[in-house]
């Protein structure tokens, strides 16, 4: 036994050794001429910028420090998440209820984060659930999903959450069209009257300036296109909404082909604030639709 230990003892000085005789100096010796000292950030310091990730299938967000490449935390949004407990709590488990039942998933694609003046203001970030149209909101001092709202009337949610510049609305437009009856119900057509009997949305989402909560101010009722991408103005154009579109052909069937058929499709263009008038004035149509909204 007495050997067994002093083979131990002189291996554990000889790695010992090996360790205290290859470490730098110092810490920069190790990146001196390297591409690593344009990215390194050493520790206690911070990282000038910060980027925020959608996770796609993952449903969530991960968040990387830059120039670092750090990443510093993933936050939990609209799928389980068990290491955080999130979705398995009795207080977040709820937050993935809808009105298609329990959702514990869905397919993430796009961030916006909050601006005051086009200026990013730190306050929340959004993002879009695809799958079961949805859109959360993270407190940034928290780091935390806090809320996610359903959206009616849509079938997908790619096109969503673009902000407008003081972040009075986000805007969410519906992936895919759809039949819809003047109830505003989802009903059962045929499919080869796709060009009378679907159509498109687009919804405007209020965010409340104070405590960022959500609500589905009101929704445009348009043509059966799909829509893809959009951009809120900024400056002289903040007034207005730009939305990129496919399926213009309205095609509905072989649609790798039928659907590919233009060179080009359109933009759409929407003036929101001459929108957000006509709805004041009682120029909309009210419709009755089931919405989940869950807050912490």
């Amino acid at each position: 036994m007495k050997t067994y230990h002093l083979i131990i003892a002189a291996a554990v000085s000889l790695l010992l050794f090996v360790l205290t005789g290859c470490a730098p100096k110092n810490p920069t010796q190790a990146i001196t001429g390297d591409a690593a000292a344009k990215v390194y950030v050493a520790p206690g310091k911070h990282d000038e910028f910060y980027n925020f990730v959608s996770g796609g299938f993952s449903g969530q967000i991960s968040v990387y420090g830059l120039p670092s490449g750090r990443m510093f935390r993933v936050i939990p949004v609209f799928s389980q998440d068990p290491q955080t407990g999130w979705g398995y709590s009795e207080e977040t488990k709820p937050m993935l209820n809808t009105s298609h039942g329990f959702a514990p998933w869905d397919d993430s694609h796009h961030i916006a984060l909050s601006t005051t003046n086009g200026e990013h203001d730190g306050k929340w970030v959004f993002i879009n659930g695809n799958n079961t149209p949805r859109i959360a909101r993270i407190n940034l001092k928290t780091f935390r999903t806090e809320e996610i709202i359903e959206i009616p009337n849509a079938s997908g949610n790619h096109s969503s959450p673009f902000l407008t510049e003081n972040s009075e609305y986000a805007i969410a437009g519906t992936r895919f069209s759809f039949p819809l009856d003047y109830s505003g119900a989802t009903v059962d057509v045929p499919i080869n009257t796709y060009k009378k009997n679907f159509k498109g949305t687009v919804s405007f989402i209020s965010i409340n300036k104070e405590s960022g909560n959500m609500a589905v101010a009101f929704q445009l009722l348009l043509p059966g296109i799909n829509f893809d991408l959009s951009r809120g103005g900024r400056g002289p154009s903040k007034d207005w909404f730009f939305f990129s579109c496919y399926n213009t052909e309205l095609a509905n069937t072989l649609l790798e082909v039928n659907a590919s058929q233009k060179d080009k499709d359109f933009i759409m263009a929407v003036n929101w604030k001459k929108a957000v008038q006509y709805i004041t004035a009682g120029k909309g149509k009210k419709v009755k639709r089931k919405l989940c909204t869950q807050c912490i």
